[in-house]
């Protein structure tokens, strides 16, 4: 495969000032650049992850997708020109706006900025995050995923699927139409949602401990009508999480505790329980899909479907062995 990560993204906003409070005091990002018309965050060692420019409308600007080196950068515009797309070299001045060696530029089917970079500036100081939290799960995975909104999504899955070199995940088909595809062993860098209409859907970030997306929900509950999704856990990549309206008027995912897989041996496949193992009751859904998808929750959770959590070393410690019936479904490996 030749893309690696989510390396950065860009947002617009007609209310910037209102994006430095988000990003920092709830999500946890230390902001790095500041001008009268930029924000710019950081998540990790990396000089920047998200910036913000004000503009006339809101939405999503670019996404900056990476490859490992030049010679994968020039090979990827060599396949996209090949395939009739449109490729531009980014600026000196535009490598240097985005803190890489070097860039090209290009639009999906769907019209979305996506920007391929090389070479990403590691900043000379720790990373200071804007509130206390243990951190953000980045590294080889990159800065999280993107879910993006599509009339139909067989306009847009060819042109990442063969082109750009995404995998399949899964995909669930109730009770909204959905296709999720990874580059690394994140479950899912990208996913659309068949909307009948295009944009951004919402980012996820993931933080290394929990107990930094309950804090953050806390902080939500304050202004319940930022609340876009409740707290609850995916079914497919195992997080849980929340969503909260951004100030640029699209969800962004808080997360803790997404799976890894194996991209060389995954094997593709519908996921007809539903989205949700619990939880994530979703505002923005019709009433007829919510009730679609509590229903589908329900029948979860009279199934007895579980799934064992997914911790980091010196994310957990292990409880005392004190349940019988546990220990004897663990031995039968009926749980876990």
């Amino acid at each position: 495969m030749n893309l690696i990560s989510l390396g950065y993204v860009g947002v617009r906003a007609t209310a910037l000032d209102e994006w430095d409070g988000f990003a920092t005091n709830l999500l946890g990002m230390q902001r790095v650049d500041s001008s009268s018309g930029t924000r710019a965050y950081r998540m990790d060692d990396r000089r920047q992850r998200l910036i913000v420019s004000v503009a006339e409308n809101d939405g999503l600007a670019f996404y900056g997708w990476e490859v490992a080196d030049a010679r994968a950068l020039d090979a990827l515009a060599a396949r996209l020109e090949n395939n009739a797309i449109k490729v531009a070299r980014g600026s000196r001045a535009l490598a240097d706006e985005r803190h890489v060696v070097d860039l090209i530029l290009f639009h999906d089917p769907a019209g979305n900025r996506l920007e391929v970079f090389h070479g990403a500036q590691i900043a000379s100081d720790a990373f200071k995050p804007g509130r206390s939290i243990s951190g953000f799960r980045t590294g080889p995975l990159g800065m999280g995923h993107a879910v993006l909104n599509v009339e139909r999504v067989d306009d847009v899955v060819p042109f990442y699927r063969d082109i750009l070199g995404f995998k399949l995940s899964d995909y669930i088909l109730k009770p909204f139409k959905a296709y999720f595809f990874h580059i690394n062993p994140r479950h899912h860098s990208l996913a659309f949602i068949e909307a009948g209409a295009t944009g951004i859907h919402h980012l996820m970030v993931e933080t290394c401990m929990l107990d930094d997306v309950g804090q953050a929900y806390d902080l939500v509950l304050r202004k319940p009508e930022m609340i876009g999704t409740t707290l609850g856990r995916h079914v497919n990549d195992e997080v849980t999480s929340f969503y909260s309206w951004s100030p640029s008027k699209f969800l962004f995912e808080y997360g803790w505790g997404g799976r890894s897989i194996d991209p060389a041996a995954w094997t593709p496949h519908e996921r007809d329980e539903g989205p949700s193992l619990w939880g994530h009751e979703r505002s923005w859904l019709a009433p007829e899909g919510r009730e679609l998808a509590r229903d589908m929750r329900i029948n979860i959770a009279e199934a007895g479907v579980r799934a064992p959590l997914n911790v980091m070393d010196g994310n957990y410690k292990r409880a005392r062995d004190v349940c019988p019936w546990w220990n004897d479904n663990v031995a039968a490996r009926k749980i876990g």
